[in-house]
């Protein structure tokens, strides 16, 4: 009876996906998938055009290629499967890893300048205070497709290289429950459980994961839980549905190790703790009505809410107050990183840097400590919005037409609060409030703000977009598309302490993104395609209040001052070719294309002389250009993937930037960047491979291998050091299908358990004289892979 409801129901199927989203179910267990057709826009419709006639690429994954990894998040099988994307592990935590996509980012990390757009059933997931994607969020059992979308401005603010797309289950789609349960090797355990079920005009989806780990490097133990419900009705020609949805985690995120203290410990890390604790929800609302066989229109809004703390144990570059100022012998902040003004340094310029508590108490400088500080970080953000949105496929002047046209507004309020309690590291590495230590324990600041200042920063953003696509067949061969997108962007910030007025200020950015393309059916099953657009990118409130050089910001941390920056613009070109061809018993899909983006004041994230800090700037130009090659192969029994992409990302200017530890740094700590050097930390090649094959019946052998190559270490923007060299890893999995309804299963992960770094940066080893014997001298710090982990597991079906 379910069966029959859902092939009925199928064609309503998509309400709330994102943006130009492939409108596909994923093949779950009581699901039959409908043709796959394209949306351009905000929100899903029924009415849309066929994948070939897009002129960019996108790349699917279904539930069943993501649920086929049983990771902990969405990423693994992003990273292992999809050409162009890479993963970034610089925190050491599979649950908090950057998605590096045509050499633009997508990390939870703030701190970095992010460059995709990510959209969860029509919302926004990029957080308003930095652009930030929290991957440990997302559903993983809920998902039916995720897309990875390149060379479209309708996405929005933020899709510099490209947008990611997740598009939801819900009850018209699936039917039935399901339930799994895995644990292995370094207390990693997760459990999920879901279930669908339409009622003729009614449907029910919920679904609820829950994952612990105790890391498998020191003090890295992370968990979390996550639920999502949607409810849905039909009547008429209308569909309305109410999408509910949570998250909890708790994040051990201790970042890189250096390289003498990995080699000494493979699970050693350097200063902690550092932990970040999340609570997300959102509610949503949408529905779509047809007006005619050919016009649709859609309508959503929703509510979303971020809560998020952050500890985070660091070194302090702390020294005695010089004797010409005015507290000589008390705690200072090391001013060296200033220079000399012009005046020389006057006891006015020195006091600027002693260390004092709220009320003005300053502290004696112990030269026996280590000085240390803890800091903390609360962000809470309450975004609400809604779109609008026609969609129509009637014949314009006798031939075929595709139409989309839509708006959309979201607003959102922050409120962010930081502070620095002064403590002392210890020999394990731990830094904590020292009782016997003078100060230890006080939230402290300097007296001219510099470095250290507690933050306490109100702010908004408004963001408006407006865009409108058409696609028109002039043959039955050849299509073309043209478009564009209206983004505008205010935001306002505030200062709410009182010590800090530059904090406040109001910035407005606006930009026209135009998009055009065509595709040309050379074969059955071989189309060309080629198009080209912009998309761009606002200042996020933390980037526009951590601008200042000569006033850096520990960016989880203080924010001191508000100098404008400019918003990134990107131009991109594609073309290439794909198609589909029937071989054998089976199916091979196919792609070749490639890609240039040239980036216009893109925003980067640089280190400061005081170690710890940094702060944004815009630099003139960057282009990344590459080429993506990808075949995947399916018939009965077994299927077999493999893709390879080329990139090379590169700054256009001369310039310097700032990179205080790297060994190469001039004395103000800079290096000097020349057209052609290479963007670190983007792999010029990788090659991916995997697939499944049933051995037996019932029995089914999995895997995949990844093969990354060399890439310079964060910081290395002037390439004058060693690469991290090139790696390789590979996983494997065994499945038996015990009955329909049972399956047990294992995994091996890093089957040769290789001790390789996917992630590399520097760091002042000075600091570790008196903590460590013998004292650390190489500034190079790594993030390793997970070592070889076993996981054992069942599932089962209703």
């Amino acid at each position: 009876m379910l069966s029959q409801k859902l092939g009925i129901s199928l064609k309503f199927h998509l309400l709330l996906c994102t943006g130009a989203a492939f409108c596909a179910t994923a093949p779950a267990w009581a699901q039959s998938a409908p043709e796959q057709v394209v949306v351009y826009g905000t929100l899903a419709s029924d009415t849309g055009l066929s994948p070939a006639k897009v002129p960019a690429t996108v790349n699917g994954l279904s539930a069943a290629d993501i649920t086929a990894a049983h990771g902990a998040t969405v990423l693994d099988s992003l990273g292992t499967q999809v050409p162009g994307v890479s993963l970034s592990d610089s925190q050491g935590n599979s649950m908090f890893q950057d998605v590096r996509f045509h050499g633009f980012e997508a990390s939870p990390l703030q701190g970095t300048a992010q460059g995709i757009a990510v959209y969860q059933n029509g919302i926004r997931l990029n957080e308003a205070f930095g652009d930030t994607v929290n991957w440990d969020a997302i559903p993983q059992s809920a998902i039916a497709r995720m897309d990875t979308w390149s060379n479209n401005p309708v996405f929005g603010l933020n899709a510099l290289g490209g947008a990611i797309n997740v598009i939801m289950k819900n009850g018209f789609t699936v039917a039935g429950a399901q339930a799994s349960l895995q644990g292995g090797s370094y207390g990693h355990g997760m459990a999920s459980a879901e279930f669908g079920e339409d009622d003729g005009d009614f449907s029910f989806y919920g679904a609820a994961e829950g994952v612990t780990d105790g890391g498998w490097r020191l003090h890295s133990a992370s968990n979390l839980g996550r639920l999502y419900g949607d409810v849905g009705w039909r009547f008429g020609q209308s569909e309305i549905h109410i999408i509910a949805s949570g998250a909890q985690s708790g994040l051990g995120v201790v970042g890189p190790t250096p390289i003498q203290l990995a080699a000494r410990n493979s699970a050693a890390v350097y200063t902690w703790p550092q932990i970040t604790q999340n609570r997300i929800g959102s509610l949503a609302v949408g529905g779509t009505s047809k007006l005619d066989d050919n016009w649709q229109i859609a309508a959503s809004g929703y509510v979303r809410a971020l809560r998020e703390r952050h500890v985070d144990g660091n070194d302090a570059d702390f020294e005695s107050c010089s004797k010409s100022s005015s507290f000589g012998g008390d705690l200072c902040l090391q001013d060296d990183a200033f220079g000399t003004p012009a005046g020389g340094k006057t006891t006015a310029f020195r006091n600027q840097f002693v260390i004092m508590n709220p009320a003005g108490q300053v502290f004696p400088f112990n030269a026996s400590a280590v000085y240390g500080t803890v800091d903390r970080t609360a962000t809470d953000t309450v975004t609400q919005g809604a779109s609008l949105q026609l969609t129509g496929a009637a014949p314009l002047l006798g031939l075929g037409n595709y139409f989309s046209a839509g708006g959309s507004v979201d607003h959102s309020a922050i409120s962010f609060r930081s502070n620095s309690t002064l403590g002392r590291i210890f020999p394990d590495l731990s830094v904590a409030v020292d009782p016997a230590l003078a100060g230890s324990g006080n939230i402290v600041h300097t007296l001219g703000n510099l470095g250290y200042a507690p933050a306490d920063l109100g702010g908004t953003t408004d963001y408006y977009g407006l865009y409108a696509v058409d696609a028109l067949d002039l043959t039955e061969a050849l299509t073309v598309t043209a478009g564009f997108r209206l983004n505008a962007a205010n935001i306002a910030t505030r200062d709410r302490s009182g010590n800090a007025a530059e904090l406040t200020g109001t910035h407005g950015y606006s930009h026209f993104n135009p998009l055009a393309g065509l595709t040309y059916k050379i074969l059955d099953g071989v189309n060309f395609f080629g198009g080209y657009s912009q998309a761009n990118r606002a200042p996020t409130p933390l980037e526009l209040d951590c601008a200042n050089p000569t006033q850096p910001c520990l960016l989880e941390n203080s924010l001191v001052s508000d100098p404008p920056l400019k918003q990134v613009v990107a131009e991109t070109g594609e073309a290439g070719l794909r198609g589909e061809t029937a071989i054998w018993d089976g199916t091979l899909n196919w792609s070749a294309s490639a890609f240039r983006t040239n980036s216009h004041n893109d925003t980067v994230s640089l280190g400061s002389v005081i170690q710890g800090r940094g702060y944004y700037a815009n630099v003139p130009d960057t282009r990344r250009q590459g080429a993506d090659l990808s075949a995947r192969y399916k018939t009965q029994g077994w299927s077999l993937y493999a893709n390879y992409s080329w990139l090379d990302a590169t700054y256009q200017f001369t310039g310097a930037l700032s990179s205080p530890n790297n060994l190469k740094a001039d004395a103000n700590g800079n290096v000097t960047v020349k057209p052609g050097n290479h963007i670190p930390i983007n792999p010029a090649n990788s090659f991916k491979t995997g697939g499944d094959f049933e051995i037996l019946p019932r029995v089914t052998l999995g895997g995949d291998i990844s093969i990354i190559g060399s890439q310079y270490y964060d910081g290395d923007f002037a390439n004058q050091n060693a690469k991290l060299p090139a790696y390789w890893l590979a996983n494997l999995r065994l499945s038996y299908a015990v009955s329909d309804n049972w399956e047990v299963f294992g995994l091996v992960n890093n089957v040769f358990n290789r001790h390789d770094a996917s992630y590399g940066t520097y760091f002042d080893p000075s600091n570790t004289v008196p903590l460590l014997s013998p004292p650390l001298t190489d500034v190079r710090n790594i993030t390793r892979i997970q070592p070889v982990s076993v996981q054992l597991g069942f599932t089962f079906k209703l």
